[in-house]
């Protein structure tokens, strides 16, 4: 939503910010809406207004590329990247956003002349009501992070920037994410059970595989939702309503290079 707003209002000329950037995690790991906007509508207007903007994707030494959903399925991988929820309740350690959106962004951006002499100008699109994202201690020394949607006279907020999507003739896309992610609302389990059951369940598998290779490992179970049980036994009909969620996580990346 909010990288969409940006890159309106960067093809208008409100700002200059003339290439955007798209850390794909994998094509079996990124929600699929997200990709298909990306393909559909992002790609398409922003080589209409002359925007370049590059997908990007974790590539291995020997040219092949890697997946998320590949990583954490990968036969006798023990990797735990995502932030699954521990036996305490409490999120895992993630290294899947540092892996696999921060280092390669990264590296496109020290390839394209970044460096701590003279960093990147990179803009990030949080927006005024998730202002509690921002944490300038977390950039990187190639880049020096800004914030155009909360530079902005006034301030912009979500509903702004659905605003100025719909008003370039966009349709407004929703969350960006990854499908599995641990951090995800409960309502959005509940709505993923419901609309696209067949994605659930792959939710329900891959988190039974982390616990069949846990217990050969003597390791407590680490689940999908901080309710601490399996996903789907979750009973939809008592999902508490958006914004009442006393253990959501709002699924915060102060970087900005998740959930944006």
């Amino acid at each position: 939503m909010q990288s969409t707003a940006l890159l309106v209002l960067a093809a208008t000329g409100r700002i200059d910010y003339p290439v955007f950037l798209f850390a794909n995690v994998g094509a079996d790991s990124e929600e699929p809406a997200t990709l298909s906007y990306l393909e559909r509508y992002a790609k398409p207007y922003a080589a209409t207004h002359g925007i370049a903007l590059h997908e990007l994707h974790r590539i291995r030494r020997d040219g092949s590329t890697e997946t998320l959903y590949g990583r954490l399925t990968r036969p006798q991988s023990r990797s735990l990247p995502i932030p699954v929820r521990m036996s305490s309740g409490a999120p895992g350690t993630r290294s899947c956003t540092a892996d696999f959106k921060i280092k390669i962004m990264g590296r496109w951006l020290k390839a394209h002349g970044a460096s701590p002499t003279t960093p990147a100008r990179v803009g990030i699109g949080i927006s005024l009501d998730e202002i509690h994202r921002v944490n300038n201690r977390r950039a990187m020394p190639y880049e020096q992070p800004v914030y155009p949607l909360l530079d902005h006279q006034p301030p912009l907020r979500r509903t702004d920037c659905e605003r100025i999507i719909a008003a370039a003739g966009l349709p407004v896309p929703g969350n960006s994410a990854c499908w599995f992610c641990p951090l995800h609302r409960r309502m959005y389990w509940a709505e993923l059970r419901r609309d696209r059951p067949d994605m659930f369940e792959r939710s329900c598998q891959l988190e039974d595989l982390l616990n069949e290779r846990r217990a050969r490992l003597g390791r407590d179970p680490v689940w999908l939702t901080a309710r601490n049980r399996p996903l789907r036994t979750l009973d939809a009909a008592q999902e508490t309503l958006p914004g009442f969620e006393p253990d959501a996580d709002d699924g915060s990346c102060d970087n900005g290079a998740c959930f944006t």
